[in-house]
């Protein structure tokens, strides 16, 4: 087998590229990049919402706070008090009469499903 001769004269080093800037800047920009998710992710998942309180989109309730006065202890002005001794009118009265009628249930009365017809009868 014959070798093959190195060239002779000068020997020209070849140019060899350095990559350290280069892997540099990809790492710091990977690292960039993930952080920039992270924050992302955490925004999306409320993680800061307890560092940054925004403004009440509700009104203000007075009457759930912890100092609201106790209700029935004031009543109403005596001119929107409803009258107890006014005489009930015939139209109204219907409307007034309670309920009498069996009370509403989940369960099937005895024999009613027996009854039904359909396809499976």
């Amino acid at each position: 087998m014959t070798q093959k001769s190195k060239p002779k004269g000068k020997s020209k080093r070849g140019y060899k590229p350095d990559h350290h800037r280069r892997d540099r800047a990809i790492a710091a920009a990977g690292l960039i990049g993930a952080i920039a998710a992270g924050v992302g992710a955490a925004l999306k998942f409320g993680w800061f919402d307890r560092y940054f309180p925004g403004d009440d989109a509700e009104h203000a309730a007075p009457d759930l706070a912890a100092d609201a006065p106790t209700p029935g202890t004031s009543r109403a002005p005596e001119a929107f008090r409803p009258d107890p001794t006014a005489p009930v009118p015939a139209s109204e009265r219907e409307s007034l009469r309670p309920a009498t009628g069996p009370a509403p249930t989940l369960a099937a009365t005895r024999g009613e499903m027996a009854n039904q017809t359909g396809a499976a009868n």
